[in-house]
């Protein structure tokens, strides 16, 4: 991002004004028209070219900054294309629905909430998508719940508790993905620091869960049986399966690059689903690639969960991005952004503050806009020097995006997360929301982080003590 490219000095004040025109706008277009947030975002673009072109700014300078802006995101779209082909060939491979097939098998009456917890938790870890995971094991247990006379509005809760720690721990996901790219940091670098935060997170979540389920019921749970006996008809069962999340994992673990991880991950499951399908169609497992994997069962429940992936599937996601990055090239080059940061240096002064600004803005980019993509971005961008001139790695601010960002839109009624879960679990987001113990949990532990130094390399510790001093001598 072209932060330091500024082509104009405005007033805070000035910057205020636009940036709350351009977020009424845009939450307006999302929350209130309920537009694609493509069009939200291309309207704010336009927006801030006619600011810019007021201020007398050549549309050569606003293109070069929309470009410039779009480019920083060029290493995250191309990991979104491997993860796509990533997540078809898992699925034509049996890796996923073997996942699914061991998750369900955990299901029983006992500790009920506990139970949708961990296995959508799993669940969501191994395909990498939050929403999949809610509007497919997600409708069947809050279904399931309301049959064995179980509160569905808890149960919903831990659906959505358990989806987004796996969205926010999976490789597979955007948002994670998103993250490490915004602040510049290796992936799997990026989700071995979540640890730190999401373990405890997810401790705390799962004592709270296991406290209120209730003790035992004695109706099976059919749903989860018909999901068990199609995967097991469709022969995408094995446990030989397994191995390339096996191989994904060791190369993860080596710290091999992203793409050639996912590159070996996906390889290796084109192996195991031709031998699967005896050589026949090959051309078709090179196909499902682009197209993703498509699933005939006849069952809509499963249906809907195992077809998904492919390069195609990614292009609503990557289209947000470049767009959201080339508005953001703009706010920084038409100095709003650097305007408005001058409105807080005083919270730069110390590290504790610093994360605690950023966990709050990314919060409130999803309070007014509801966007998810956009809260990891803006915030990203607008604190990724300051970071770096804060002694911290750049996996430090993409672990505060993610605890404060992704995990909280679906706590957000008018949220693109809050508004699809609400419609396919039949559960309100006001609701479910106290029930969320996850999502509510992570951002607080990401600031307890950020005040203690807990995690925190020594020489950002040195910076808070250099800091204050400089504060008091001036």
């Amino acid at each position: 991002m072209v932060q330091k490219e500024k082509v104009l000095e405005i007033r805070p004040v000035e910057a205020a004004f636009i940036t709350a025109i351009l977020m009424g706008i845009i939450g307006y277009l999302i929350i209130g028209i309920k537009v694609v947030p493509h069009i939200a975002i291309i309207a704010g673009i336009s927006l801030l070219l006619i600011y810019g072109a007021i201020k007398k700014v050549s549309f050569r300078e606003l293109e070069t900054s929309m470009a410039e802006g779009a480019k920083s995101g060029i290493a995250a779209v191309m990991i979104f294309f491997f993860i796509g082909m990533l997540i078809s060939s898992w699925m034509a491979s049996g890796t996923i629905p073997t996942f699914i097939y061991l998750a369900v098998e955990l299901v029983s009456g006992e500790f009920y909430y506990a139970i949708v917890f961990v296995v959508t938790a799993i669940i969501g870890l191994s395909i990498g998508s939050s929403l999949t995971t809610g509007a497919t094991l997600g409708v069947a247990f809050v279904g399931a719940s309301t049959a064995l006379g179980i509160s569905p509005v808890i149960t919903a809760g831990a659906v959505v508790s358990g989806a987004f720690f796996g969205d926010k721990m999976s490789p597979l996901s955007d948002t994670t993905t998103l993250a490490a790219s915004v602040a510049g940091a290796d992936l799997f670098d990026h989700i071995k620091n979540m640890s730190w935060t999401t373990i405890p997170a997810f401790i705390f979540s799962l004592i709270f869960y296991l406290i209120i389920s209730p003790k035992e019921t004695e109706q099976s749970l059919e749903q989860m049986e018909v999901i068990k006996e199609v995967l097991m008809d469709l022969n995408l069962v094995h446990w030989y399966s397994l191995l390339p999340f096996l191989i994904l994992a060791v190369l993860a673990a080596k710290k091999v690059s992203a793409i050639a991880t996912l590159s070996a991950g996906t390889l290796s499951a084109l192996l195991i689903s031709f031998m699967i399908n005896s050589g026949n169609a090959s051309k078709g497992l090179f196909d499902l690639l682009y197209s993703g994997y498509k699933s005939g069962s006849g069952i809509e429940e499963v249906d809907s969960m195992l077809t998904r992936g492919g390069i195609e599937s990614m292009m609503f996601s990557i289209s947000v991005i470049l767009l959201a990055l080339s508005m953001g090239g703009l706010l920084f080059r038409l100095g709003i952004i650097p305007a408005l940061l001058s409105l807080v240096q005083v919270f730069f002064t110390r590290v504790s503050l610093l994360i605690s600004s950023t966990a709050g803005m990314a919060i409130t980019v999803n309070l007014i806009l509801g966007e998810q993509y956009l809260s990891i971005l803006l915030p990203g961008n607008a604190f990724k020097e300051h970071f770096k001139n804060a002694g911290l790695e750049p996996k430090h601010l993409s672990r505060v995006l993610e605890d404060a960002g992704t995990v909280v839109n679906p706590l957000v009624p008018w949220s693109v997360c809050g508004v699809f879960l609400a419609s396919v679990l039949g559960v309100p987001v006001t609701q479910y929301f106290p029930f969320a113990f996850f999502c509510l949990i992570s951002p607080f532990i990401t600031i307890f982080f950020g005040l203690t130094g807990l995690t925190l390399p020594k020489r950002a510790e040195k910076y808070n003590v250099i800091s204050a001093k400089k504060g008091k001598a001036s």
